[in-house]
């Protein structure tokens, strides 16, 4: 039986960040167990994915983060079946640079800790990474993938709706 159910896809934004070689990471809790992720979370209703995405580093590494490049669009399905949950999430990821870390700022509820994973690390470790998205997001990165910010558009009307009578 077909699904007559709008498909609304979970959107986030990611920040991938490198330097020297390797990549900020955010171990987190999750109800999988302590995962490892992007610095990531979800599009807010009237906030831009460029807004989404540094404030999402900020909270979750306590470093401020300038996005410089789109690393592209990425779909990945997830299903928790203890919980009955299968969601299909939609990945808008930023590369960029990320400032030192804020004395005294707390990091995001959930994140453990901030840590620097080499792409053979992050390879070896894919078992604990929160989804597929992690890995192939630093590969796509380290491949020289970048697309220009202005490649996201973004209409006054997110910030002001616009009214049709």
């Amino acid at each position: 039986m077909p699904n007559h159910e709008r498909f609304r896809p979970s959107v986030t934004v990611a920040a991938v960040i490198e330097r020297d070689g390797h990549y900020l990471l955010v171990e987190e809790e999750t109800p999988e167990g302590l995962m490892l992720n992007n610095p990531a979370g979800h599009l807010e209703e009237g906030e831009s994915p460029l807004e989404a995405v540094v404030r999402e580093a900020l909270e979750e590494t306590a470093r401020p983060f300038t996005p410089e490049f789109f690393l592209g669009a990425y779909m990945a399905r997830f299903v928790r079946p203890a919980r009955h949950e299968d969601v299909t999430y939609l990945r808008l990821a930023f590369g960029g640079r990320a400032g030192d870390e804020i004395a005294g700022r707390v990091l995001d509820q959930g994140i453990v800790r901030t840590l620097w994973m080499s792409l053979e690390e992050l390879r070896a470790t894919a078992e604990r990474h929160r989804s597929p998205l992690v890995l192939r997001c630093c590969e796509d990165h380290a491949a020289g993938r970048c697309l220009p910010l202005d490649v996201i558009r973004v209409d006054a009307s997110l910030y002001a709706p616009l009214v049709k009578s």
